[in-house]
């Protein structure tokens, strides 16, 4: 979830956290975890995202040079 909050005043911007956490808390803890997970497995591998794809690349051309 997405929300634009930079024409938010402090008030205002404590009260959307506070009402995100409060919305967080509420929800059953398996219903967490899972949300936790799914947005776990949505992220790329680490050499991906910090390099791009060539890293992947070089070393799947290496692993099938070794078979």
């Amino acid at each position: 979830m997405v929300v634009e909050v930079t024409g938010l005043k402090t008030n205002e911007y404590i009260k959307y956290l506070t009402e995100t956490a409060v919305k967080y808390l509420d929800q059953p803890k398996d219903r967490r975890k899972e949300s936790k997970k799914k947005h776990k497995d949505a992220k790329l591998p680490f050499l991906y995202r910090w390099f791009g794809p060539a890293p992947i690349l070089i070393i799947e051309r290496f692993r099938k040079k070794g078979r």
